[in-house]
């Protein structure tokens, strides 16, 4: 038999709620890929809104901290997962050649 820990997130509910609020009143853009998020779309979809923590609960992240929650489409967060791979810095500006030297 397999016990479960429980959700950090969940533990102050309250809390959490209120950030959420906070995060989507304050964003509009994804941390993760920097296209918009449409903040009323409902939960479930690939567009959705979610708040991600930069640095994740599961390698020590506050799930409370404002200044590790960010606004992500749900699914650029289900594509990082709890992982270090950086996120985009936004477009990479073209190359520049020239063959007068």
């Amino acid at each position: 038999m397999t016990i479960s820990k429980p959700n950090p997130r969940r533990s102050n509910s309250t809390k959490r709620n209120a950030l959420r609020k906070r995060v989507l009143r304050e964003e509009d853009t994804c941390g993760i890929c920097f296209k918009p998020v449409d903040v009323k779309l409902p939960h479930g979809l690939p567009e959705s809104p979610e708040v991600d923590e930069i640095i994740p609960v599961s390698k020590g992240g506050d799930p409370y901290d404002r200044k590790n929650c960010r606004l992500t489409h749900r699914l650029c967060n289900q594509q990082r997962g709890n992982g270090d791979r950086p996120t985009k810095t936004g477009p990479k500006p073209a190359l520049r050649t020239s063959r007068q030297w």
